[in-house]
């Protein structure tokens, strides 16, 4: 698998590493508790008992970006394992007849990273595609907690994740909400919620970890509606693709980006 150069972060935000350490400072607050899939560290036995009580698991790296090196695991109709495995921009599929199987395949793939078993979230659809949230979170030396924007990135076709680098399309959350024919009082019902949860999921996290003043946070909504928390990310969350879609909310984050010292985008 290509390595991806790690990001040296130049201005004042700490960065909260690890999935997996996430998860597990949100499942600890009952503000979020309720927002986040299970997640275990790679092993034969969580592997093993986790693909018996759900029907789809993600199991990806514990610090990694762009939706490389993520497997989605389901049980086909057969008894089969089907694995689909993002590897660069490339996806493959691929089927085992036993969970020791996939545990050695999987291992061998790893390539030393740390890996975490997450139960799989059935997304919501747009148009026959999945798609994910993503609330920018921001917040000014010594002040508040703010949304910046509203993103969702819808899939693309045969896809297993929703990455922008994996040929997901990002649009504004406004944008969604019309191609879903939502009224405005329901979509605007929608993004209060999604704004309270990622100030709950923001306040959480800055509790336990001082120093952040940015984060993207990737929420999921399953086919029965109910939002989930995929994953947050703390170090250098990009808005720079927002700038042709919202000039105001790309301005916006730019601002108080810039009063942390962050002058990228």
């Amino acid at each position: 698998m290509p390595s991806v150069k790690k990001y040296v972060k130049r201005y004042k935000s700490r960065a909260l590493w690890g999935k997996l350490r996430v998860s597990r400072m949100l499942k600890k607050d009952p503000a979020t508790a309720g927002l986040v899939p299970a997640a275990k560290p790679f092993s034969l036995e969580r592997l093993t008992q986790m693909a018996s009580r759900y029907e789809m698991l993600y199991i990806k790296p514990n610090i990694g970006s762009l939706g490389m090196g993520v497997h989605r695991l389901r049980r086909t109709a057969s008894g089969d394992y089907e694995l689909a495995s993002v590897l660069s921009r490339k996806q493959t599929t691929r089927s085992f007849r036993t969970i020791d199987a996939v545990y050695r395949h999987l291992k061998r793939r790893k390539s030393g990273k740390k890996l975490l078993i997450q139960r799989g979230i059935p997304l919501d659809q747009v148009e026959g595609r999945p798609y994910d949230l993503r609330a920018m979170v921001q917040r000014r030396p010594k002040g508040p907690w703010t949304c910046t924007a509203f993103t969702a990135k819808i899939a693309s076709p045969s896809k297993i994740v929703t990455n922008v680098h994996q040929g997901a399309k990002l649009v504004m959350l406004s944008s969604l909400w019309e191609m879903q024919g939502l009224p405005a009082s329901a979509a605007r019902a929608n993004t209060d919620l999604i704004e309270r949860k990622a100030l709950a999921v923001s306040r959480s996290l800055s509790r336990r970890y001082k120093g952040m003043h940015e984060m993207g946070i990737d929420f999921a909504i399953d086919r029965s509606k109910k939002l989930w928390v995929l994953e947050v990310n703390t170090n250098h969350p990009q808005f720079r693709p927002v700038k042709k879609l919202d000039r105001a909310a790309y301005n916006r984050m730019a601002s108080f980006a810039r009063s942390y010292g962050r002058y990228d985008d």
